[in-house]
């Protein structure tokens, strides 16, 4: 399925590269094991090796492809892995309870991720298309569907089988747009055996970069009437998972 234009190779190296990427930091875990170990929704210990591999294979991958998918994939990941970092203890979630921290004069580790993914996103876009109008909404629709698979990010496999599922059409094209598909697809292929096996969690830093690497085919394969779409239903969802955040907040 995943033959023309080097879409099989691009696809080969996203995953290639994450799975060596876990095994080099299982062997040589910066700070020591115990700093990349979690209690994950269920109460069990699991690795976070798998985040910032699929972060850095993810955007290694996307670099090959365009310099620009490279480029917001691992701002991405790492606007995640600060917040995987810095937020472990902010009990706040969504947008909106950023954006007051922030009117209040504090930045969130949230806010700094909400900000810095959009201005990569942004950049990204720019680089991707030659209109201002396209320019515009292929940041939206990057940052947006990096934003949206971290929001389904709550359950083992949920973000990594987003990608998947959702990647799957973008194959059938031709040229970047394709291969960046196969690149999303091959670093979540390559955690999400892990992830749903409840031995890994990839994080805010994995679910945002694979978002991203997602994200950069979606816009790099749409036209104007795409982009807006896709736009409007990423706005939508972030609407929408806000007020469930939120509502999940006041009943806790």
């Amino acid at each position: 399925m995943i033959t023309r234009n080097g879409r099989t190779a691009a696809f080969g190296t996203a995953l290639s590269l994450t799975r060596a990427g876990i095994t080099a930091l299982r062997a040589k875990a910066p700070g020591g094991p115990t700093r990349w170990e979690r209690e994950n929704y269920a109460g069990r210990t699991v690795e976070l090796y798998a985040g910032p591999a699929a972060a850095v294979g993810a955007a290694l991958g996307a670099a090959r492809t365009h310099r620009g998918a490279g480029f917001a994939v691992l701002v991405a990941g790492a606007c995640g892995a600060y917040d995987d970092v810095a937020g472990v203890s902010d009990p706040r979630r969504g947008f909106r309870a950023h954006l007051g921290a922030l009117r209040d004069g504090e930045v969130t580790s949230g806010a700094v991720k909400l900000f810095g993914i959009s201005a990569a996103g942004l950049v990204a876009g720019a680089m991707l298309k030659e209109r201002a109008f396209d320019k515009l909404f292929a940041g939206v629709v990057i940052a947006g569907t990096a934003h949206f698979v971290n929001l389904v990010d709550v359950r083992p496999g949920r973000a990594a089988g987003a990608v998947l599922a959702l990647g799957a059409p973008g194959l059938l094209r031709d040229g970047t747009a394709g291969r960046l598909s196969a690149v999303a697809m091959g670093a979540a292929a390559a955690v999400l055996p892990d992830d749903l096996g409840e031995r890994a969690m990839i994080g805010d830093t994995g679910a945002h970069a694979l978002g991203a690497a997602l994200g950069t085919a979606i816009a790099a394969g749409n036209g104007r009437a795409g982009l807006v779409a896709h736009a409007a239903a990423l706005v939508a969802a972030t609407v929408y998972g806000d007020k469930v955040s939120e509502a999940a907040r006041s009943l806790g």
